[in-house]
């Protein structure tokens, strides 16, 4: 019989298998492996600094240079939209920040307001369709998401953008590195040093 954190370990590398290839957020892929392994959702399933150790585990035995071109490649375009969203304190987060974003990956934004409806004003002002949706905010409440399909200018084809909106008194702390000394997100000025430091020389 397996122990449970053989299990957890294989729920584990399962899931970091559908983040890389189809792009799933953790929470999805969790539930897309418990499905695939054949468990039941009593199984205790692993936290996501255990999924995010598998996936670049994965990336190590099964990455190649075009998951680096198509992770940059995502980090220009959401440093551009940041940008364009500079009024609103706007933070990458998500595979794009963290590094294992492929070309099916989404790229997350978290938008600080001092108007929570302000980010919303402005997506029309700027004449784009957007859709909102409640999500879990990284402290656990629920906040709105603005999503969109943004064209990428390199590839030709949409990719999607989520604006997560949050007050700007949930900036305080936000910055703060996780138990294992990662920053969860990062600002412009983080994202441009990350792509400098990936430049070729």
């Amino acid at each position: 019989m397996r122990s449970m954190s053989r299990i957890q370990e294989e729920i584990a590398a399962v899931a970091a298998r559908f983040i890389v290839d189809d792009g799933l957020e953790f929470g999805p892929a969790k539930h897309q492996a418990l499905k695939t392994l054949g468990l039941g959702g009593r199984v205790s399933l692993p936290p996501n600094e255990i999924i995010e150790d598998a996936v670049f585990e994965h990336l190590s035995l099964y990455g190649n240079e075009t998951q680096t071109q198509e992770l940059q490649a995502l980090r220009a375009l959401a440093l551009i939209w940041m940008k364009r969203m500079q009024a609103f304190r706007p933070h990458l987060t998500g595979a794009v920040w963290r590094g294992f974003a492929t070309a099916k990956s989404d790229i997350y934004l978290q938008l600080f307001c001092d108007d929570s409806k302000s980010a919303e004003i402005e997506l029309i002002n700027q004449g784009l369709d957007y859709q909102v949706s409640a999500v879990k905010g990284f402290r656990g409440e629920v906040v709105d998401a603005l999503s969109l399909n943004i064209k990428h200018p390199q590839w030709g084809v949409y990719v999607g953008l989520h604006l997560m909106v949050y007050d700007f008194d949930d900036l305080r702390g936000a910055l703060k590195p996780d138990a294992k000394g990662k920053i969860q997100r990062g600002d412009a000025l983080a994202l441009q040093r990350m792509l400098d430091a990936s430049a070729p020389q």
